[in-house]
Parts: C-alpha cells; sequence; structure tokens
C-alpha cells in the first residue's frame, strides 16, 4: 500500500520569519554581541513596532531583516526565502530624510526609479498616487530646503514605496521631528499604511508612537538584544489619534511597555 506523506503547511500571509538571529560584530581586538537570539514573525499587512533601550541592537534587526547585515546565528526568511543579501522587495526610511539637496520632491521619489531600472512612465504614474496619498500634491517641484521637516519625510516615505515593497523598514524615521509634527506624521503614516496594505517593521525610542502605529508591539531588552515581550494593540483600525491615547486599552499597553523599559509614566 502507498504511504502518502502530507506536506508541511505553509503560511502564506507570514512575511516576514526571523529564526534564532544573533548578531556578533568582531573587530581586531574586541568583539560586541549586539543582538541575542531573536525570534519574530510579520504577517501580511500587519504593523509591528519595536521599542528597547538605545544600543539594544533595534537598528541591527532591521539591518538584518533589510539583507544589509548578515546574522552570525539564525536566519531570516522573506515569503518562505531565505534573506542572503541585500532584497530588491522591500522599502527602507530612514531616521533623517536623505533628499538630494539639487532635486526637487518629485527628482527625489524618482530617484529610486532610477536606480531600479523601472519602467519610467509607470514609475511617474505611482510617483503620482504617492504624492496625493501623502498630501504632497502642489509641492513636486519644492527643493528640499523649501519643505517642513514633515513633508521631507513624506518625500522619503513616498521613495521608499515607489516600488511598490512588499514590507517596509522603518528606522526611527520622525525621531528629528518637534512632537506636533511628529504626531501629525504618526496619523500619516497610519492613513497611508491602511490605504496601500504595506506590511511595516517600525523601530522606535516613542512609546505611544509604537502604540498608536501597532498591531503589536515588541519590547526588547539591553545589548545583547533579545525580545523580552510582545504585546497585542486590540484598538480597532480606524484610530483617532487624541482618542485612541485615551483609551484603557492603549493605557494598558503603553503602561506595560514602560514598565518592561523602566521609563516613566507620561511623555515619550
Amino acid at each position: 500500500m502507498t504511504m502518502l506523506h502530507s506536506q508541511p503547511r505553509v503560511d502564506v500571509d507570514q512575511v516576514v520569519a526571523v529564526d534564532g538571529v544573533s548578531v556578533t560584530f568582531r573587530g581586531k581586538r574586541t568583539s560586541t554581541q549586539a543582538l541575542g537570539e531573536v525570534d519574530l514573525t510579520v504577517r501580511r499587512g500587519e504593523f509591528v513596532s519595536i521599542v528597547g533601550p538605545s544600543g539594544c541592537g533595534k537598528s541591527t534587526l532591521l539591518k538584518v531583516v533589510a539583507g544589509l547585515v548578515r546574522p552570525t546565528t539564525g536566519s531570516v526568511l522573506l515569503h518562505g526565502e531565505q534573506v542572503l543579501g541585500p532584497r530588491q522587495d522591500i522599502g527602507y526610511v530612514f531616521q533623517r530624510a536623505a533628499l538630494l539637496d539639487w532635486r526637487t520632491a518629485e527628482g527625489n521619489i524618482l530617484l529610486q526609479a532610477e536606480m531600479r531600472g523601472m519602467d519610467m512612465a509607470a514609475a511617474r504614474r505611482r510617483c503620482a498616487e504617492l504624492i496625493e496619498i501623502t498630501g504632497l500634491s502642489g509641492f513636486e517641484r519644492a527643493m528640499p530646503h523649501e519643505l517642513s521637516g514633515g513633508m521631507q519625510q513624506r518625500v522619503s516615505l513616498c521613495r521608499a514605496l515607489l516600488h511598490e515593497p512588499d514590507v517596509l523598514l522603518m528606522d526611527e524615521p520622525f525621531g528629528a521631528l518637534d512632537a506636533l509634527t511628529r504626531e501629525r506624521m504618526n496619523v500619516e503614516l497610519h492613513r497611508v499604511c491602511r490605504e496601500t496594505g504595506v506590511t511595516v517593521l517600525l523601530v522606535t525610542h516613542s512609546v505611544p508612537e509604537a502604540v498608536y502605529l501597532g498591531h503589536r508591539v515588541l519590547a526588547m531588552g539591553p545589548r545583547p538584544g533579545r525580545v523580552i515581550e510582545e504585546l497585542t494593540v486590540d484598538i480597532p483600525g480606524e484610530r483617532d489619534y487624541a482618542t485612541t491615547l485615551t483609551t484603557p486599552e492603549f493605557q494598558r499597553v503603553s503602561g506595560r511597555v514602560r514598565a518592561l523599559l523602566g521609563s516613566p509614566q507620561g511623555g515619550d
């Protein structure tokens, strides 16, 4: 009798899988373990916030997912395929907008298309859509010095989304902005992510930002960084900023995150 062996079930909605990843940077005389063993998964369309003390390896973890840093141990899968080098199917947003001074807002966005060899007609259509979505209409020809910090970060976000990546990695993207602009950008980012359906991994030092934006919040401990607790944020997808911050669920999650990080109640 022929025996039928069932294949393991593949979770098609699992976009990112980090399994036992650690990173040690080795110099000539010393070595530094940036990450302990980290495990995490991110599902399609999910927004996962990562918080932790400075130097705990949050940014290193993003770079491992992006294929910019090779893990010392463990592996990263993107759509079930092992990440062995820089990926073309992700978008990356840094703390600084890093715009080219001599290019317009539109020109900075389209730089992505030029570097990737995208069809320029399609890229210009996508650029126009993103400019509309992010509220940059009317500023297409503006130079970087003519834009506020928040607008510059919107341009950076458009550039990262131009090639319609499956995954958006964001490393403290609003850290250099004033508090009010940061709140407005939180609202804008939440709306853009809902409209595009992109999967997001966000590194931030701001507890309110992490909880307001995230479906889940991962709290990391001191270096070598490990995920010490994962918290689900049970807040409706449609979120008014001021109202959300007063809800019992927001207070519960943010309070727990602060307790884990040893930070005082209130503030960032």
